[in-house]
């Protein structure tokens, strides 16, 4: 079977960006990669070419090295974002679903327009929340709202009309998702 250079790049980008995960779980273990493949029942020079792009695991093998680094693979949903123009001709986006963050950060520290949030202070949270609905790009969104705490904080942000019936259907199919009824 031969694929065609759009399936190979296609191919390329996912050994690279699996290997990049590899990477990044054995050093968060602080591991080598003598140590992990050993754990892991691979070679060090399969986990090189792995961690490298030059080989692409079967999902198996990735969830074997990925579980010994003490990681698992997980399927997560895919979060895209619609740009929308606002009553003011300003753009805002808006997800597909509500995205969730890691603890950290979801109660982190958010730099936003030279100022900084503490998202772990529920008044500066309800700021930022306000802020990136309004102005935020797709990746300021994805790394600093989370699905929940804005579901928790919805009906105290001050937004405009066009934002909030925008946003407003992903907050509800949350709120009755998660059994909240108001």
């Amino acid at each position: 079977m031969v694929s065609s250079p759009m399936e190979a790049a296609h191919a390329a980008f996912w050994a690279k960006r699996g290997g990049l995960l590899f990477k990044q779980a054995r050093n968060a273990a602080s591991m080598n990669q003598k140590a992990l493949a050993s754990v892991s029942g691979t070679s060090r020079t399969t986990l090189s070419a792995y961690e490298h792009g030059r080989k692409s695991p079967t999902l198996e093998t990735a969830g074997r090295i990925l579980d010994a680094a003490g990681f698992r693979l997980a399927l997560e949903p895919k979060v895209e974002f619609t740009a929308r123009a606002g009553d003011d001709g300003r753009p805002f986006h808006v997800p597909s679903r509500l995205p969730r963050l890691p603890v950290a950060a979801a109660l982190g520290v958010a730099r936003l327009r030279g100022r900084v949030y503490d998202l772990a202070d529920r008044d500066e949270r309800r700021a930022a929340y306000t802020l990136l609905l309004c102005e935020g790009d797709s990746q300021e969104l994805l790394d600093h709202v989370d699905g929940v705490l804005l579901t928790e904080l919805w009906d105290e942000l001050a937004l405009p009309p066009d934002i909030r019936a925008e946003w407003g259907p992903l907050v509800e199919e949350a709120r009755h998702g998660a059994g909240v009824i108001n």
